[in-house]
């Protein structure tokens, strides 16, 4: 499932974000330096470096708004969330064809997380550069993608994909994974469509009581944590 969910970020809060990263400078590192052997092949950008303090600061505001959100909620069922990253694409840059690596270690902890789910939030206004659209492959095709400033993409992380070379302007995102409740794609799509049908049965109370008994229910069946 792709799921497009809007407005993730508010204009303050995306606001905030460009003017961090717009001033960051030394912060900004070779991209490569997180990928793994697959990656590092193919991805030619600039990533803001974990440590940093600007990254850490910004992870805050994505995360805060990622739990109030509940369209993100009820589609990933979140159990752990990786500490957003932030990258940059300018003069050509292009991150070509890969698939994330299934587990990434939870930087400082020596934790680890299982990247069910792949995350890409855009922080640049599409029309102020060309090229960067989000690649991604399915059953159904090649579907590409170019969302507002301020809306993300969340997508399958076992899904070929792969970023467009920038030749104009900067292309500014921040990105992350997600380890499920829920493991199984189907089981979680499942659940998000029961979800959603229970929110729009407001006015109809027994059918919604009924329902909510059947999710949580089968949540019982498939949660891990």
């Amino acid at each position: 499932m792709l799921l497009h969910i809007p407005r993730v970020l508010d204009a303050a809060q995306l606001a905030h974000c460009q003017q961090q990263l717009a001033t960051a400078g030394e912060a900004w590192v070779d991209g490569r330096v997180t990928a793994g052997t697959q990656g590092a092949a193919v991805k030619q950008n600039l990533q803001l470096a974990e440590q940093s303090p600007v990254a850490a600061a910004l992870g805050d505001v994505v995360l805060a708004a990622l739990e109030r959100n509940s369209l993100f909620v009820s589609a990933s069922l979140p159990h752990r969330v990786y500490p957003p990253m932030f990258n940059r694409y300018e003069g050509g840059m292009t991150f070509g064809a890969h698939i994330d690596n299934a587990v990434r270690l939870l930087p400082g902890s020596g934790g680890k997380i299982r990247t069910d789910l792949s995350a890409t939030l855009f922080l640049s206004d599409p029309a102020s550069y060309d090229g960067g659209e989000l690649m991604i492959e399915s059953a159904g095709g090649s579907q590409r993608i170019k969302l507002p400033a301020g809306d993300l993409l969340l997508y399958p992380a076992s899904t070929l994909h792969r970023v467009t070379p920038v030749t104009r302007g900067t292309r500014l995102a921040c990105f992350f994974w997600v380890q499920s409740m829920v493991r199984s794609e189907e089981q979680r799509s499942l659940l998000f469509d029961l979800d959603r049908a229970i929110q729009q049965l407001a006015a109809d109370v027994p059918a919604r009581v009924s329902l909510a008994g059947s999710y949580h229910n089968l949540l019982r069946m498939w949660i891990e944590v």
